[in-house]
């Protein structure tokens, strides 16, 4: 699996703290300075690889904001459609609302669209403190809808396992990275 834009872009990407929050400005994190077509291709192209060995899937499902680039890309490239779990209430009969905890902020989720036995998988850009999957994660199973995997850019967290364990899925990340004394340093 070839990601080699990624690595490079994320030694090369600014952190800041947030708090005790080691924050990494980067492209497909926020956006900024901005996605180049060459890295959003070589993540999806990734991502689109093991997503492949989920078998049949009804959607792709991410949360705003960050997912967004890469839930377009992937349901372009594979031809299916894709559900954005949102920052603010629609009131839809159904709508579901998820309480969202990270390492910097706290917010509410909603999710539309969904219901019980959607055969889903979910993509989204980083994984940190597993605050917004945890959540995501714990509402979809309250809901009925299967999820067959979930897809990361950058694992930042070393929460992954923890996850896994509780939900009995399966999480997949293209690189998994800490942050010491100010850079990025890969364990994979």
């Amino acid at each position: 699996m070839k990601i080699d834009i990624l690595k490079k872009t994320l030694t090369e990407a600014p952190i800041i703290k947030k708090g005790n929050y080691d924050y990494i400005i980067h492209p497909i994190t926020d956006g900024v300075p901005y996605i180049t077509a060459a890295l959003l291709k070589e993540v999806t192209t990734a991502m689109h690889k093991q997503i492949e060995s989920c078998g049949h899937i009804d959607r792709i499902v991410t949360m705003e904001a960050m997912g967004i680039p890469i839930a377009t890309a992937l349901s372009e490239k594979m031809n299916i459609p894709f559900t954005i779990i949102r920052k603010r209430s629609y009131g839809l009969p159904g709508e579901v609302s998820v309480e969202q905890v990270t390492g910097y902020s706290n917010s509410k989720l909603f999710i539309n669209g969904l219901k019980k036995d959607d055969t889903v998988v979910i993509v989204d850009d980083v994984l940190s403190t597993g605050g917004t999957i945890n959540a995501v994660l714990s509402a979809l199973q309250k809901i009925g809808v299967v999820v067959k995997g979930v897809f990361i850019a950058i694992d930042k967290g070393n929460v992954a396992p923890a996850i896994e364990k509780e939900y009995g899925i399966k999480i997949h990340t293209l690189v998994d990275i800490e942050v010491v004394d100010g850079k990025v340093i890969f364990k994979r």
